[in-house]
């Protein structure tokens, strides 16, 4: 049996998303900014994927961008909202377990002579919101926080640190990197306060290189990218069409049976959790039960190095990560593993599981019979 549990990583296309893909790359491959009728065509499919952007976050069509994904959507936010709101103040904040895209952004800012406050987290992966609200100043122009960890499932209380955020400075720009969360659940930006929300299109079974930045009609922000005035010259380059019309299609699929698949999610993590934890020297890291997201579950197995598990595991069909696949090629350890204070013998013995909407409960079971196969043989071949 091969069983695909890398989710965090990347999804499988839908049929109907290739298909559609397909459809622009080889039929309508217009430029939508021509006036003739391929280029109406091809600008009918972005109207069509803005549709089905905004009518799941109950927001505005003209407050979505379309970007290359995630890192870029990380980066046109933070970068944009600081360059355009400078003048205010140079003070960000941020939290010790985002994503690269955004703790090196911030980095890149510091640099440039930006202060940024990295707010801790306590065991589980989520910030205190005392210590936002002590991190918010007169002069903070700028907050990131990501909604969901990609290595542990850890959700942060983004409805109510945006409403501090609010009271402490109306000013202050709301960011969440949600390219772990959205599909996953419900987010209505304005409802949360949030002004700038990134999502990427592979983590939702959409094509890769795509993904979108809603930025809200108030939100004051400067391109990064310059050139032929694109998207209202917030972000030049032709539109990728095909791409763009992809997203549209698994956002129409994925938000069509949301609820049910969020349930049945979280179902199948209890399940695994549950069995997985019978196992000798197996721990559960982040939050358990329906606190933390529906799709990831992190595994630290002591005595048997990730990367031996990983392979262990590959060879029986079933392929997970050990660690974030972003990072995975850095030897460094985990900084979302080390911020949750998790004990030094197990950074190197931490393993991800993250499911879809694919996800069988055959595949769970094969997958816990694997383990419960393996693991002990890994640790008597493990080195004294």
């Amino acid at each position: 049996m091969r069983c695909y549990f890398d989710n965090s990583a990347t999804t499988r296309c839908f049929d109907s998303v290739a298909a559609i893909v397909d459809q622009v790359l080889r039929t309508d491959y217009g430029n939508p900014s021509s006036l003739h009728r391929k280029g109406v065509e091809a600008e009918q499919y972005l109207r069509y994927a803005k549709e089905q952007i905004a009518k799941s976050l109950k927001v505005q069509e003209k407050e979505i961008l379309f970007t290359s994904g995630g890192t870029e959507s990380d980066n046109l936010a933070i970068i944009g909202a600081a360059m355009a709101n400078y003048r205010r103040g140079k003070q960000l904040i941020t939290t010790r377990i985002e994503h690269p895209a955004v703790l090196q952004t911030m980095s890149y800012l510091e640099s440039l002579g930006y202060g940024v406050t990295y707010l801790p987290v306590d065991s589980y992966g989520c910030i205190r919101l005392e210590d936002l609200e002590a991190a918010v100043t007169p002069e903070t122009i700028l907050v990131s926080i990501m909604h969901t960890n990609n290595e542990i499932g850890s959700m942060m209380p983004v409805e109510e640190a945006g409403r501090l955020i609010k009271q402490k400075n109306p000013q202050t720009l709301f960011h969440v990197d949600a390219v772990q969360g959205y599909g996953k659940c419900r987010i209505y930006p304005k409802k949360a306060g949030i002004d700038l929300l990134s999502v990427s299109g592979h983590k939702i079974h959409g094509p890769k290189g795509i993904g979108f930045l809603y930025v809200g009609e108030k939100a004051k922000i400067k391109p990064i990218l310059f050139g032929g005035g694109q998207q209202g010259g917030m972000r030049s380059g032709t539109e990728n069409v095909a791409g763009i019309a992809g997203i549209g299609k698994a956002v129409e699929e994925i938000f069509s049976h949301l609820d049910e698949d969020i349930s049945r999610l979280y179902e199948y993590k209890e399940y695994f959790m549950s069995r997985v934890q019978d196992i000798p020297d197996v721990t559960i890291n982040g939050p358990q039960g329906r606190s933390g997201a529906p799709h990831i579950v992190s595994l630290s197995v002591k005595g048997v190095r990730a990367e031996v598990l990983l392979h262990s595991l590959d060879d029986e069909g079933i392929c997970i990560s050990a660690g974030s696949a972003c990072s995975a090629h850095k030897p460094t350890p985990s900084a979302t593993l080390s911020a949750i204070g998790l004990e030094r013998g197990l950074l190197e013995s931490t393993v991800r599981f993250s499911f879809s909407v694919e996800t069988t409960k055959e595949q769970l079971d094969y997958a816990l019979a694997v383990l419960n196969e393996q693991i002990p043989k890994l640790r008597r071949y493990t080195r004294k």
